[in-house]
């Protein structure tokens, strides 16, 4: 494990990363969801591949990988070019899980892997409109403070940029960004993902023009299950090539 100062917008962000088989030509980026870290990537990816390069970052305000204003999805992208030029990698593969599929997006990689990637808006539970409608009700009468009762689980604990953060990027339409993708495109989504549905894959692979949809068994975090079948189908891009 390595890290890198990087400079981006006046700011310095210390940047935690990983490399696997660091002497292949062929790199392949591969990002974490919210909340995550490259940890987990690792642990699903780490010993397959063996003829890329892995790359595994912490992004910024995730792991230990420092940030300390409100960033949106752009920026995370821009950040990510900024550190992969620091270290001299051209990508050939950007594979990214739930937020991260929508930085890999932005990254306009040759092949692009999305695993239950967010940016289709999903209706709120029930339960969750009463608790944001709840919330509005008393933050008039001086209870915002107990607001950490109210956010959603995957901002619990953060910052306060990181939470703001939050809220701008679980609430950006991304429709847009997946029609303009020229990318070679594989998606693999879990049947029984409530995050992202299944509904929501379908829907950003009809978007984009070259790309081929895997459901498989599983929920959010389904890859772990799948992490093999996954790096078989992008194993046989490079035997393509």
């Amino acid at each position: 494990m390595a890290s890198k100062e990087i400079n981006y917008k006046d700011y310095t962000f210390t940047i935690s990363y990983e490399l696997v088989n660091p002497k292949e030509k062929k790199s392949i980026l591969i990002l974490h969801g919210w909340g995550s870290n490259k940890e987990i990537m690792r642990q699903a990816f780490g010993k397959s591949m063996p003829e890329y390069r892995h790359i595994y970052i912490d992004m910024p305000g995730f792991g230990k990988s420092s940030n300390e204003i409100v960033l949106e999805t752009q920026d995370y992208a821009d950040i990510i070019r900024v550190f992969l030029d620091s270290i001299r990698a051209d990508i050939d593969i950007a594979m990214g899980h739930s937020f991260g599929g929508k930085v890999s997006t932005l990254l306009n990689p040759p092949t692009l892997v999305l695993l239950s990637s967010s940016g289709i808006l999903v209706p709120k539970e029930l339960a969750v409109r009463a608790k944001i409608a709840l919330f509005k009700i008393l933050k008039p009468l001086g209870v915002s403070k107990l607001h950490q009762l109210f956010i959603s689980d995957d901002a619990k604990g953060m910052s306060q940029n990181m939470y703001e953060t939050f809220k701008i990027v679980v609430n950006e339409r991304f429709e847009e960004n997946f029609t303009k993708v020229d990318s070679d495109t594989l998606l693999f989504w879990g049947e029984s993902d409530t995050a992202t549905p299944l509904w929501s894959g379908e829907k950003i692979a009809n978007m984009i023009k070259n790309s081929r949809l895997y459901p498989l068994e599983g929920d959010h975090f389904f890859f772990l299950k799948h992490s093999d079948f996954i790096a078989e189908k992008i194993s046989n891009i490079y035997k393509e090539q």
